[in-house]
């Protein structure tokens, strides 16, 4: 008798343990579908600021390189157009940035630096400003390269965070201000 009780006794308890693990496993499935969605949020966050930092990076790099031919005088010597200027530009930031209507370029030359003025690329609303002025300068004259793109923000729980313009977009902006060189034989020095 007492052999049939101790054999009872242990499926009861094997019994109670598969119990429990069944029940541990109900609670991590209840846990995980409370947890999955603020992680999966968490974790689109983080993917869209590294992004947009990636993309305001590479926007700055081609922003520069542009910079580079103009303070060298290659666009003005070349006789680059404003449409070959923005395909070497969307060349720079392809294929991370799209060369569509929310890219703008604004190249604007002044005669120094204490004369330099520049509109917001915003209106009051938010919205974009077409801003594509053309104008390399000439040798020594003081020349602002700006560069706008309008970001859109996906992630719902950054868009108050993320938003800097209407319709949930994230304005990217790059510049570069220099002093053109003297790349004309006349001339010695700025």
């Amino acid at each position: 008798m007492a052999d049939v009780a101790a054999q009872t006794e242990g499926r009861l308890r094997a019994l109670i343990r598969r119990r429990r693990a069944d029940a541990c496993s109900g609670n991590a499935l209840i846990e995980f579908a409370l947890i999955a969605p603020i992680f999966f949020l968490l974790l689109f966050a983080i993917m869209e600021i590294g992004i947009i930092f990636f993309a305001q990076s590479t926007l700055q790099h081609a922003t520069n390189n542009l910079a580079r031919l103009i303070r060298t005088g290659q666009l003005q010597v070349n006789g680059t157009t404003q449409s070959q200027m923005r395909t070497n530009l969307c060349a720079d930031v392809a294929p991370l940035i799209p060369c569509d209507n929310k890219l703008f370029i604004d190249l604007e030359s002044f005669s120094n630096f204490g004369g330099l003025g520049f509109s917001s690329p915003l209106d009051g609303g938010g919205n974009m400003v077409p801003l594509n002025g053309f104008n390399p300068g000439t040798a020594c004259s003081v020349v602002l390269v700006r560069v706008f793109y309008a970001w859109p923000v996906f992630t719902p729980i950054l868009t108050p965070f993320l938003t800097n313009m209407s319709g949930d977009k994230h304005l990217l902006y790059a510049a570069s201000a220099f002093r053109n060189e003297p790349y004309t034989t006349g001339l010695s020095g700025c």
